[in-house]
């Protein structure tokens, strides 16, 4: 697929490093010379410098017969102009872009789902961060939670922990533990280096833990890993832009929440627009105010300001003060290890979710979902089977007789409203919903050509 990705910051660059390795034709556009030369020692792509909104930019880049154009510069403007000229001029059959702007993500339906400006599909990053966020808090301990079919099945990351009925017990005991609950164990990282799970596999404490289950039945097996924890009711978000005002509306009926912003404007507009929420014009390493906001007895502080380092530092002193959990917004990749699991319970990356979306539209195949996991090292996909027996070399054919790559499982299967774990024996079905975790992701262009029916599949 020959692909133009216009800017070479962290998401353009970090999806061109996803893109690359799969066969996948790749030019980056940048007005940094700096930017582009370093994509371009790193990684087999083509790099031109200019504007990304201008024709003849694009003209250079090889718009004319390009099959997608992604739109992700800092600026949502030459993004929309950007997919304008790459449908007017050069007819690019699919045109994604980037939107932070909220007054324009508000009108979402009236501005590209009628073709009023000619885009596919657009990327909310905020509202991606703000869901995210959402679903752990709807899950305490766990580290990373992706829904697949519709809400019907979850794939969760959590870290066991001594105190976990299966710490110290094989894989094999989970079904003993739980026996009218299917779940299965798709990957286990411990001490950063992913194992296979096996029946005979002994759970350490803090290993990393992805399994997948019913969404129904996510709590039940987590309190196997874990102390299942208590549900977060006293909350405190620091910073008051569009993601702290949207988690702010969504937990003020169910939490006690609490709003940290150091704008005055800000601050009163937030006063007046929420309901339930108290909010706060301040400084969150003030310790006086966190003290006097008792956040000592707060389960729960998310730092989501702009600032990576205030975000880190007040969610330390908060630690520090003895709030129960903190969940920490990292704009920067590269400090989401170091942070991670130490004082820091949870680091939350706007590069990941944005990237997931993307991998979403950009992959081949039929896919409906795409998680980026462990900071993009690893992926979650569900994926649709299409065709016959005749067509298709996955369908009527057992699990156990697939030919997945390395470190690649399926964890499992929805058949129309049916959630069916994964096992050696299950045999795939014609639109079967298949949940596949890859630990490799160089191996996705494999997981396609499997799924891809023989072209006489109509």
């Amino acid at each position: 697929m020959k692909i133009i990705i216009l800017g070479a910051g962290q998401v353009g660059a970090s999806l061109a490093e996803n893109l690359v390795g799969e066969n996948n034709d790749i030019t980056i556009i940048d007005i940094s010379n700096e930017r582009l030369q370093n994509l371009q020692d790193r990684f087999d792509l083509r790099v031109v410098q200019g504007h990304a909104s201008s024709p003849k930019t694009l003209g250079e880049a090889g718009a004319a017969d390009s099959d997608m154009l992604i739109a992700v510069t800092n600026s949502d403007e030459v993004n929309m102009i950007a997919c304008q000229i790459a449908f007017t001029l050069y007819n690019i059959p699919k045109k994604i872009a980037r939107i932070r702007s909220q007054s324009v993500v508000m009108y979402e339906k009236e501005l590209f789902q009628t073709g009023a400006l000619p885009i596919d599909h657009i990327i909310a990053p905020e509202k991606l961060v703000s869901d995210y966020i959402h679903q752990l808090i709807q899950n305490p301990g766990a580290l990373q939670v992706a829904h697949f079919a519709e809400g019907r099945v979850g794939l969760v990351a959590i870290k066991a922990y001594y105190g976990g009925a299966l710490v110290g017990n094989a894989l094999s005991s989970l079904k003993e533990h739980t026996p009218n609950i299917e779940a299965r164990v798709a990957a286990i990282f411990r001490k950063g280096k992913a194992i296979r799970p096996q029946g005979t596999t002994i759970i350490e404490a803090y290993d990393e833990i992805f399994f997948i289950t019913a969404s129904k039945h996510i709590k039940a097996i987590m309190s196997e890993m874990q102390k299942l924890e208590y549900p977060y009711k006293r909350i405190m978000i620091v910073g008051g832009g569009y993601i702290g005002e949207s988690l702010a509306r969504r937990l003020e009926n169910h939490n006690s929440v609490k709003l940290i912003e150091k704008d005055l404007k800000r601050a009163e507009y937030l006063s007046e627009s929420l309901d339930n929420t108290i909010v706060f014009c301040g400084d969150s390493s003030d310790q006086e105010l966190l003290a006097e906001e008792h956040i000592d007895q707060t389960d729960l502080i998310i730092t989501v300001t702009n600032d990576d380092e205030a975000n880190i530092m007040s969610a330390m002193l908060a630690k520090r003060m003895g709030v129960r959990k903190a969940m920490v917004l990292i704009q920067r990749v590269a400090y989401i290890d170091l942070i991670q699991g130490g004082i820091i319970d949870i680091a939350i990356s706007p590069q990941q979710a944005t990237i997931s979306a993307l991998l979403t539209h950009v992959r081949k195949a039929d896919l409906r979902h795409v998680y980026s996991l462990r900071e993009g090292l690893a992926e979650a996909i569900e994926i649709i089977a299409r065709g016959d027996s005749n067509t298709s070399k996955v369908i009527g054919c057992e699990i156990r007789n697939l030919k997945l790559p390395p470190g690649t499982s399926i964890g499992a299967l929805v058949r129309k409203n049916e959630v069916l774990i994964a096992h050696n024996k299950t045999v795939i079905e014609s639109d079967d919903h298949v949940i596949l975790f890859i630990v490799n992701k160089k191996y996705i262009g494999d997981i396609e050509k499997l799924f891809q029916p023989s072209p006489f599949f109509l």
